[in-house]
């Protein structure tokens, strides 16, 4: 088996799952904050942008395609990754993902598993490729759930692989309702 190939694959779907969740809305949806922290499609993938620089860029070496005005300020600490200003539009945003991917899809391609990297902001710096690439897809998976709840949120469009159109969201909710009811006090 292949396990980089497996998980390189993994993370492009994953990546994939992201974009998904932005098509078709408008510009205020998918920037809009739909949990009380604020989180947002948009900035979830502004913030993937800089994972994927870190992690498949600067870790080892590689200078990634473009400069982040939120890491050269520092305000990336402060959650600036996050959300997307209104001088950010939709096609910036996913012009970096894009952009950075393909930079970080060069590095995986190109390096074995156990190519030694350095994450500049951890305590223990040294790391590998393999490490790394399973960070990066969890860290990508984990995001590409929460745009899956969140797209639900904005217009009602799941991202599960079993619902269909006629399916009966009410009474199917009225099902998990009623068992929990049964252990409300």
């Amino acid at each position: 088996m292949d396990i980089k190939g497996e998980l390189h694959a993994k993370l492009k779907a994953s990546r994939a799952v992201m974009l998904a969740r932005v098509e078709g809305l408008s510009e205020y949806d998918r920037r809009r904050p739909m949990t009380p922290t604020g989180t947002n499609l948009l900035g979830m993938i502004k913030h993937l942008v800089g994972v994927e620089h870190v992690y498949f860029g600067d870790s080892f070496d590689r200078p990634p395609p473009d400069t982040l005005p939120w890491n050269e300020d520092g305000s990336v600490w402060e959650g600036a990754d996050m959300w997307a200003t209104a001088a950010e539009s939709s096609d910036y945003i996913l012009g970096l993902y894009a952009r950075a991917c393909a930079h970080s899809d060069e590095t995986v391609e190109t390096l074995d598993l156990d190519t030694r990297g350095r994450v500049p902001h951890w305590p223990s710096p040294d790391t590998t490729l393999g490490y790394l690439l399973i960070w990066v897809l969890e860290d990508t998976a984990h995001h590409a759930g929460h745009a899956d709840i969140v797209r639900e949120l904005i217009d009602g469009r799941t991202g599960s692989d079993t619902a269909t159109s006629d399916t009966d969201w009410s009474t199917y909710v009225d099902h998990i309702q009623a068992a929990a009811n049964t252990f409300a006090t």
